[in-house]
């Protein structure tokens, strides 16, 4: 393993670190650092879908104590059985449509980058958009939700499965849409990636199996590391930026990225 496998590996697992939990698309930005770093094949495939597991830690690590004492209440808690059956509800449909759908997203929608810098652009639009005249919120406990708002939400969040509209970008504007407060729709998003992710993480793995070995778990362990430990600080620090100021900055930062990109693409940018 030589430094520049090293350094990439890190760049990768920082990538997926910071940007897993905020609205700009953790997939598209991988595949596009991917791109650009010149990284293909099946072991690179394999090792984006292992460092993935450092970002649920890091959720996990955070809301531990929360999502325990909630196991620990279903048997004689309403509010915790509602809690668990929202939760349910809005993983549910992006579960049936990922699994029926993963070997074409996989083989398609994975393979192209001007696919995930349009996703990337029109979603920033949204969510400037979006941020600025949602209706007036009306819930704002994440743990509280009605059960029909988790649904809607779980429906939204199957546009995620197309690479660049994100995951937490389309699970938060369908929250702020019918009218979950900023914060509670950035919170409840954490509560939704964790099965999500646990449940892509694991049909990936299964079907990616052949490509594990020996050979690569150091850059694996180097990009799950650096995926937790920058998981860790968006998860602790973004609910109180978002309080304070919103989506509009990653909206912004959605347009650059997915702006730069198509012009590469079209060769409007001169490469050197």
């Amino acid at each position: 393993m030589d430094t520049q496998t090293i350094l990439q590996s890190l760049l990768l697992g920082l990538i997926e670190g910071l940007t897993e939990f905020i609205p700009v698309s953790s997939t598209g930005h991988l595949l596009l650092a991917q791109v650009a770093l010149g990284l293909s094949g099946p072991e690179w495939e394999t090792f984006t879908v292992l460092i993935q597991l450092g970002a649920i830690l890091a959720v996990v690590v955070v809301y531990f104590m929360r999502l325990w004492n909630v196991v620990l209440a279903l048997p004689t808690d309403p509010k915790a059985r509602r809690f668990a059956l929202t939760v349910i509800l809005g993983c549910l449909p992006a579960f049936v449509l990922g699994f029926l759908l993963h070997d074409y997203i996989k083989k398609y929608l994975f393979e192209s980058p001007e696919l995930i810098c349009w996703s990337l652009l029109i979603g920033g639009v949204v969510l400037l958009v979006i941020d600025r005249a949602a209706p007036k919120p009306v819930d704002h406990d994440s743990m509280q939700l009605p059960v029909w708002k988790s649904l809607v939400i779980g429906l939204c969040q199957c546009l995620s499965l197309v690479p660049g509209v994100s995951r937490s970008g389309s699970t938060i504007v369908g929250s702020m849409l019918i009218g979950i407060d900023k914060r509670a729709a950035a919170e409840f998003s954490f509560f939704l990636a964790i099965p999500i992710m646990v449940g892509a993480f694991t049909l990936d793995i299964i079907k990616s199996r052949d490509q594990l070995s020996g050979d690569n778990i150091g850059i694996i362990a180097i990009g799950f590391v650096a995926s937790f430990v920058f998981g860790l600080i968006v998860v602790k620090t973004m609910l109180d930026f978002v309080q304070k100021r919103g989506f509009a900055a990653f909206g912004v930062w959605r347009i650059l990225v997915g702006g730069i990109g198509l012009a590469l693409i079209y060769k409007l940018i001169p490469l050197g």
